[in-house]
């Protein structure tokens, strides 16, 4: 709220609201019915819960996904350093500007982030409401029932990746992910079908491009006060944090 009350009192002395998604949704709301426009002005507990959502999807759940990568790269050093190899191949070195063409061809980094994210997904059950009266497997769900979908468990299931589901083994995905386990689309880490997450190609392409400066710089291992116990608090996260040990690499 003080954040608001200071775009609104900077657009009152003509200085604009912003060029952020806060900025923008104050402009908006301002001009919102203007010109005979039907349109209804978002509350100001609307807008604020719009940048919590956006905050939420968009940053906490990439930082986790990092997170967890770090964590599997740090106790897997022989794909580490696949990845690294990579990324110098692809990337260049220190000094080489990122670009999106170098980014998409980072084909194993690809496979490890996706591994991490069956493994340790950082959403890890969907909610669903049936808008109509529905029958899934045989069992009927009436209208407007609250459906979960437990991701984490759906992702470590056996029948659906093999018997090695609860392994770290990013090779599951060198076909793509529709080809990683029994069921084209079992890997559900940003949902499946018109509720599909937008920010997915964004948010794999931020995370590529952190683990790209990472990898160029350091070697990094698990420290040994690391105390393995992923825990939901909105998102999975380490409960006791992840204590890493880096070495930095010769330039």
């Amino acid at each position: 709220m003080a954040i608001i009350r200071e775009r609104q009192a900077a657009a009152k002395e003509a200085k604009g609201y912003g060029n952020d998604l806060l900025g923008l949704m104050l402009e908006a709301n301002t001009s919102a019915g203007a010109g005979g426009q039907k349109v209804a002005a978002m509350s100001m507990d609307d807008i604020i819960d719009e940048c919590k959502t956006f905050f939420f999807a968009g940053h906490d759940t990439t930082a986790h996904l990092l997170t967890w990568a770090i964590f599997l790269l740090g106790t897997h050093p022989e794909w580490q350093q696949k990845l690294r190899e990579e990324v110098l191949r692809e990337c260049g070195g220190t000094g080489t500007p990122l670009h999106g063409d170098a980014l998409n061809k980072l084909k194993l980094t690809t496979m490890v982030l996706y591994e991490t994210l069956r493994l340790y997904g950082a959403v890890i059950m969907i909610a669903r409401q049936t808008m109509a009266d529905t029958e899934l497997g045989g069992v009927k769900i009436p209208k407007g029932t609250i459906t979960m979908i437990p991701t984490a468990m759906m992702h470590r299931d056996e029948e659906v990746w093999g018997a090695d589901a609860g392994e770290f083994k990013p090779d599951r995905f060198r076909n793509g992910v529709g080809r990683a386990a029994k069921h084209p689309s079992a890997i559900l880490a940003f949902a499946i079908g018109p509720r599909s997450c937008i920010g997915q190609d964004f948010a794999m392409l931020e995370a590529k491009a952190t683990l790209v400066v990472i990898l160029r710089r350091f070697e990094f291992e698990i420290a040994p006060e690391y105390v393995h116990a992923p825990v939901e608090f909105l998102t999975l996260q380490p409960k006791c944090g992840l204590p890493v040990l880096l070495k930095l690499l010769d330039q």
